[in-house]
């Protein structure tokens, strides 16, 4: 059995994004906004702010899947003012209902927790960071959204999912209903999901749009670079056959893990990987040949051939 796609867009998911990167600095690396970003954000912050919002680091990373379940069960509205009033105004108890259907082991504690410790955080990273960028990373995600909900009836879901995501494979699963696909701007250009009781939340990056129309497209710069390595190029040619978990690449390459993983982000944030995703972790990875295909389209329109 087959799952229904949802899209869904709202800058409260932005806010949320961009929150968790500062705070955890998860994959900052790796993203386009880079490590020059974090050094701009904290010039940006009062030490009020700063020493308030760097408490977070601290907290599980696992609070999050809570913020994003209250984020799409929201009732109803996007502005991001609503949304802590709303998390800010509700009891207890109903808040952690709303979601427990999604997190069944989540506690009446430790939902009470997480409201009273984010909330206050969210507001001051809104006032003093955010609500600066808010209008035009809206228009940027909604306009996506909107392209992705015209294809939720000429796609299939699986088919749909890859191609918002250029490369995440959800196949069916037993005890998964529904996959929930809403785009970032911050997290781009990597793609981060959570697995909920009957559902799948993904987060999908999109880029900005291009301010120089002489430089080289961001994702030409991706490509070029996942492929200038011969290491990575052989790691391409290892997926060339069938798919490959974590356990088959230790076992057949000998590389050291930090080195492995770094090749496997950089391969897969140019899109030329997929990602088959299980839950609890079980991934497997194989090539993705649109990516190779987009390589030679991006470099000929680039240079006008």
């Amino acid at each position: 059995m087959s799952y229904e796609v949802k899209i869904d867009a709202s800058p409260i998911y932005e806010l949320l994004g961009s929150f968790m990167v500062y705070v955890t600095k998860k994959w900052v690396r790796d993203l386009d906004v880079g490590t020059a970003w974090i050094e701009q954000v904290d010039n940006k912050l009062s030490s009020e702010a700063k020493q308030a919002i760097d408490t977070a680091k601290d907290l599980p990373f696992n609070d999050y899947d809570v913020l994003y379940a209250w984020a799409f069960t929201r009732p109803g509205f996007d502005e991001i003012a609503d949304f802590l009033a709303y998390l800010e105004s509700s009891d207890d108890r109903s808040l952690h209902e709303r979601i427990f259907h999604h997190l069944p082991f989540l506690t009446p504690e430790e939902s009470i927790r997480i409201r009273r410790t984010y909330v206050p955080l969210l507001r001051a990273w809104d006032k003093e960071y955010f609500r600066q960028q808010e209008g035009e990373l809206r228009a940027i995600a909604f306009e996506d959204a909107e392209e992705k909900k015209m294809l939720l009836g000429k796609m299939d879901p699986d088919a749909l999912v890859e191609y918002a995501t250029a490369g995440l494979v959800v196949p069916p699963l037993q005890d998964l209903d529904t996959v929930v696909l809403f785009p970032s701007v911050h997290n781009r250009p990597i793609n981060t999901y959570c697995f909920y009781s009957r559902m799948l939340l993904i987060q999908y990056p999109v880029d900005i749009p291009e301010e120089d129309e002489d430089a080289p497209p961001t994702i030409l710069l991706r490509l070029t670079r996942a492929v200038a390595d011969p290491q990575r190029l052989r790691l391409l040619r290892y997926f060339a056959g069938e798919p490959r978990s974590l356990s088959d690449m230790r076992r057949d390459l000998k590389q050291a893990d930090e080195e492995l993983m770094s090749d496997l982000m950089i391969l897969r944030v140019a899109g030329l990987l997929r990602i088959h995703i299980g839950r609890y972790g079980k991934e497997k990875f194989s090539i993705r040949p649109e990516g190779t295909s987009d390589l030679q389209m991006f470099l000929e329109s680039y240079v006008r051939i």
